[in-house]
């Protein structure tokens, strides 16, 4: 999972998609807004995230920060999360992002001033906690004012 940052502009990237447990929750429209994420599948966790950002956002992002690793439910699931950070600007954009269309996925890309981000926490429109703690990281490292 990586949260892309613009420190000068303030803003963050997020992502927007369809995510069938938050339907079958209650969530009208089952869309939730997500940091970008991606599977390992056989790849080292850095490479991983490189490549799904690109395909997820359209950014060519440069120097990937991980921040932490996380058991997110230790007592069900034996999955490990590694959290990433990267600064990014307007001219990394190399295409529109959306996912990949094989994998059929369909992915909102949204570019929000982080001030809005920490507001949308609060406010329960951002409800992803893996996406609230790297909103969180940010502020608590004093890289964004929210």
């Amino acid at each position: 999972m990586i949260l892309l940052y613009d420190r000068q502009r303030q803003t963050v990237i997020l992502t927007r998609q369809f995510r069938m447990p938050t339907y079958v929750n209650g969530n009208p429209d089952g869309m939730l807004i997500e940091a970008c994420a991606g599977l390992l599948d056989k790849d080292n966790a850095e490479d991983c995230i490189r490549r799904e950002t690109e395909e997820e956002t359209g950014y060519r992002i440069h120097n990937i920060e991980k921040v932490f690793e996380v058991y997110m439910s230790p007592g069900s699931v034996t999955e490990i999360l590694y959290f990433f950070i990267a600064e990014y600007t307007p001219d990394m954009k190399i295409n529109d992002g959306g996912g990949v269309a094989h994998e059929q996925e369909n992915i909102e890309v949204l570019e929000i001033p982080f001030p809005e981000a920490v507001r949308m926490v609060r406010d329960g429109r951002i409800k992803d906690a893996k996406t609230i703690m790297l909103l969180q990281h940010l502020q608590l490292e004093g890289r964004m004012q929210g």
